[in-house]
């Protein structure tokens, strides 16, 4: 019997224990499972094969101690204004000082010191009045850049202090389910190479980030965990040269805009902006090739890339976003062969698809080198496409040149957290003994704010539980 069952060793899942290692005076018999491989263990083979080789039975990107997040491009975005509706849920002054806090701690372990996005003056301002002008929203958001690769060593060490605290930790373990009695959670069925078993715990954690989000939502559906559905975010990763970005760049780092385009009005928004950064595929279990961002520390390309995200708000009688969203991918991989698809904005606008040759000879070469070129409106829906080629127009007068001809569309950008549980401010669902953080649970979006609500999961075992 455990005191406390975590499952998913995400930024959610880590905080939470480790938040109880550094509060609690009391010992603990914690188990920590994963899906995935240690961090130790993470290697994509893409470094040598130049190609994706789809690897079963997870992705070393996607699945692993410290989760999705921290293998792209490592930001810590140190605003309460980014990362999901969990300020909503606790309130905005209380989700900035666990910000705060949670920034110290990753500062511990071993994260740079600077941060990016602070500078003031009169190009900040130029910026926000071009965005004033164009109808979008400046956020104004303090980045910590860990890195693709520094990320991986700072997860390690955390890894290490939770292992030599007597954290114990399954890997390449799957939780198959929750094991109830009435409306109690009492432990979790487990997937083991050996088969399964059932293991009983006092509290179980369930932190399975955007990767776990559709089984999430099953498990929900199931058991009658309250819940509802949200939001879905259905886009593209753009890609343009260094110098068409570099002001925003140097005094914003990452620009988040926000607009809401005719005739819909949805929501779009940059997402995970990436100076000199990579565009990377990652694979999901259903072998669903979505695209994302990757950036260095040290490695640098000539461009940089970034999301554009249009939010997707389903009402009755439909009730499946995520299920929605896949099916748009896997339309978009079966035009790509399995790749990811690639277009040049220009060849949108004519009607066209983009061929590899007009590629080879652009001033904006591609970083993801096994992208397909192709035609990504033949997959992409058309009120998503009409949203991101407005905002696009947008985004152009904040950033003359972004709507170049030449500027790179890379589809389908995915982002999974549209189950939303219902919890109260003690993180409680109506299932007693059983709590769901992270970007899974769809509350949090991003590294910061999962760490965030681990820390407040912690406090809450102490404080309601007795840890």
């Amino acid at each position: 019997m455990y005191d406390l069952i975590i499952v998913g060793a995400g930024p959610a899942g880590i905080f939470t224990a480790l938040e109880l290692l550094r509060k609690s005076d009391k010992p603990h018999k914690i188990l920590l499972v994963e899906k995935g491989k240690p961090v130790e263990k993470r290697h994509c083979p893409k470094d040598k094969t130049g190609v994706c080789v789809n690897c079963k039975p997870t992705c070393a990107i996607t699945t692993g101690f410290s989760g999705a997040g921290a293998f792209s491009d490592g930001k810590l975005s140190l605003s309460y204004q980014v990362g999901g509706e969990l300020p909503d849920l606790i309130g905005e002054d209380f989700a900035q000082e666990l910000i705060d806090y949670t920034d110290k701690i990753y500062l511990e372990f071993g994260a740079d010191p600077k941060v990016e996005g602070i500078y003031e003056g009169q190009e900040v301002k130029d910026i926000r009045k071009r965005a004033i002008q164009a109808g979008l929203q400046l956020v104004d958001c303090p980045i910590r850049h860990l890195g693709t690769e520094k990320a991986q060593q700072l997860y390690l060490n955390i890894q290490n202090h939770l292992l030599a605290a007597g954290v114990e930790m399954l890997f390449e373990t799957e939780c198959e389910n929750i094991i109830l009695e009435g409306s109690v959670c009492k432990g979790v069925l487990l997937r083991e190479k050996t088969g399964t078993r059932e293991v009983l715990g006092k509290q179980v954690v369930i932190a399975t980030g955007r990767r776990g989000a559709d089984w999430l939502e099953k498990l929900c559906a199931e058991h009658n965990i309250a819940h509802k559905p949200g939001t879905v975010d259905i886009g593209v990763r753009v890609e343009c040269r260094n110098e068409v970005m570099e002001t925003i760049n140097k005094v914003l780092y990452e620009g988040k805009l926000i607009g809401y385009p005719a005739p819909w009005r949805n929501k779009v928004r940059t997402f995970c902006q990436n100076p000199g950064g990579f565009v990377a595929q990652e694979n999901y279990d259903n072998d669903l090739a979505v695209v994302n961002g990757h950036s260095f520390k040290e490695k640098k390309s000539n461009n940089t890339n970034l999301a554009i995200l249009v939010s997707h708000n389903f009402t009755e009688p439909f009730n499946q976003p995520i299920a929605y969203a896949q099916k748009v991918g896997e339309l978009t991989n079966m035009l790509g062969a399995g790749h990811i698809l690639v277009q040049r904005y220009g060849d949108i606008l004519d009607g066209k698809r983009t061929w590899a040759k007009e590629l080879a000879r652009a001033n904006v070469r591609p970083t993801l080198k096994d992208a397909v070129a192709g035609d990504i409106t033949a997959a992409m829906p058309y009120r998503a496409m009409v949203n991101i080629i407005e905002f696009i127009k947008m985004v152009d007068q904040v950033v003359p040149g972004f709507a170049s001809s030449e500027t790179l569309l890379y589809s389908p950008e995915l982002k999974f957290y549209s189950n939303k549980v219902k919890m109260d401010t003690d993180l409680e669902t109506n299932i007693e003994g059983l709590h769901c953080l992270g970007d899974s649970s769809g509350w949090t979006r991003g590294l910061m704010m999962a760490s965030v609500m681990g820390v407040l999961m912690g406090r809450k075992l102490m404080e309601k539980h007795g840890f």
